[in-house]
């Protein structure tokens, strides 16, 4: 014992830094390196995806949020909100407290049970009070739409601990779909990765739609999803291009509605004046053909210069049309002609009037020549506008109150009626289904009937993949 005693201190003393080395490279390896290996050496296939925005871990895209977690409730085909990792809920308070029981055996990808105090989203003015089974929510005034809200995925973020590194967020959910791991550049997400049990994929964001063509076209990303356009990448060989209609968005002339020449008279007019071939495109309101609340055989303004020009003689305007059309690159062609249009439009309306009976003074004839002019902007600012070509999102549900009610910031319209105003209030308290929808369809028809925009299409939505 004493000679093996000798050689090993001696050993120690002469080779101790190489033996401390390689116990320290072991545990490096072994905790650090090889975890990372692992993690990144992988037989499931890659999906690279280009996202457009700017986003962060508290603020990411729907798509990624849906397939790490999910809501105490989800969207039906119709719009409707379902039942998801809530059981059922309760409206109590008339309309001001929502209660909703969760389903039991529900866990977190990192195995923990998911119980009510878990349950977290960011509502102003909202009160979230748990207990065993429920989750309750006590609003300051009745919302109808609220079971919509919570279908947000629930999301729980926590430390994950590195040896010898930073610790990092990591966002656990609920569900097969894990994230990863994730990079930043500046503020901002640059990557992220989610696992799936036969799947990876590495989500890389940019900030426009261009920028995320380019890195496409340069081999960074292999799937485009959402784009507004194919992007020169329509007439590329062997590629998979898909495209859709996307019923959640439309495009629209947007009047605003504060402008004197713009009076009801002028707007239906013009709403009559234009083309609207579209086909299955064609949008009618704004309102989502599929949700529940859609109105059938709604007032729809086809072409029709005879109607339009009605409008026009019934109430000469007293000075010219002059317009100015603000859109984005994007809409420039159909920009250019709704421009055309509308000038022949006014030349017909001239040639109208002149020969009209019912005109007494014929020099006012001459305010009904239409002149348009187009703004192109990368930016349009929706403060600072007479018409303005552009696509706009629908919600969820109905409820389009911050859209259209005269009290609102968001109406960039400046659309003010006091009978929509009356509907949409009216519509976000009434709990009863049948009656909202007879709210909201009355709502529809109301509006088109003085009309705040012409809504033309639904927008195409182009997804590309190698």
């Amino acid at each position: 014992m004493r000679k093996l005693y000798w050689y090993i201190s001696l050993y120690i003393r002469r080779h101790g830094w190489v033996f401390l080395a390689s116990i320290v490279a072991t545990i490096i390896f072994f905790s650090v390196l090889l975890p990372l290996l692992l993690k990144n050496l992988t037989f499931k296939k890659q999906n690279y995806i280009a996202v457009v925005g700017q986003y962060t871990l508290s603020n990411l895209p729907i798509i990624i949020k849906q397939q790490l977690s999910a809501g105490l409730t989800s969207i039906g085909p119709d719009l409707s909100s379902q039942p998801m990792l809530a059981e059922k809920w309760i409206v109590e308070d008339d309309g001001k407290q929502y209660r909703f029981v969760l389903k039991k055996g529900v866990f977190w990808q990192d195995g923990k049970e998911l119980f009510p105090e878990d349950v977290y989203y960011n509502f102003v003015d909202v009160n979230i009070v748990t207990t065993p089974n429920d989750v309750i929510f006590k609003l300051p005034e009745a919302f109808a739409p609220f079971s919509v809200a919570v279908a947000e995925p629930i999301l729980r973020s926590t430390t994950q601990k590195r040896f010898l590194l930073p610790d990092t967020s990591k966002l656990i959910g609920i569900g097969q779909y894990e994230m990863l791991d994730y990079k930043i550049s500046g503020n901002y997400l640059e990557e992220l990765r989610v696992d799936g049990p036969k799947e990876r994929y590495i989500y890389r964001f940019y900030g426009t739609e261009d920028a995320a063509a380019l890195a496409f076209q340069k081999g960074e990303v292999d799937i485009l999803l959402d784009l507004a356009s194919c992007h020169d990448l329509c007439d590329w060989p062997n590629l998979e291009i898909v495209r859709d209609l996307d019923y959640d968005s439309y495009l629209a002339l947007f009047f605003n509605n504060s402008d004197p020449q713009l009076t009801k008279n002028v707007r239906q007019a013009l709403s009559y004046a234009l083309e609207k071939d579209y086909g299955e495109a064609e949008a009618n309101s704004p309102f989502n053909p599929k949700s529940w609340a859609y109105l059938e055989g709604g007032k729809n303004y086809q072409k029709d210069w005879g109607r339009g020009i009605e409008r026009l003689i019934d109430e000469l305007p007293r000075e010219p049309l002059n317009f100015e059309l603000t859109t984005t690159i994007i809409f420039q062609e159909e920009a250019e002609f709704i421009q055309k249009e509308l000038n022949a439009f006014g030349q017909e309306a001239i040639r109208v009037c002149r020969n009209s009976d019912n005109v007494e003074d014929k020099e006012l004839c001459d305010n009904l020549a239409i002149n348009l002019r187009i703004k192109i902007t990368n930016f349009p600012d929706t403060n600072n506008f007479q018409l303005l070509l552009m696509g706009q999102s629908i919600p969820i549900d109905p409820d389009q109150y911050f859209m259209w009610h005269s009290t609102q910031a968001t109406n960039f319209t400046r659309y003010k009626n006091t009978r929509i105003d009356s509907l949409l209030e009216k519509g976000r308290q009434t709990l009863e289904a049948e009656e909202r929808k007879s709210i909201y369809q009355e709502f529809q028809q109301f509006l088109l009937e003085d009309p705040p925009a012409i809504f033309l299409r639904y927008l195409e939505r182009f997804s590309i993949a190698r």
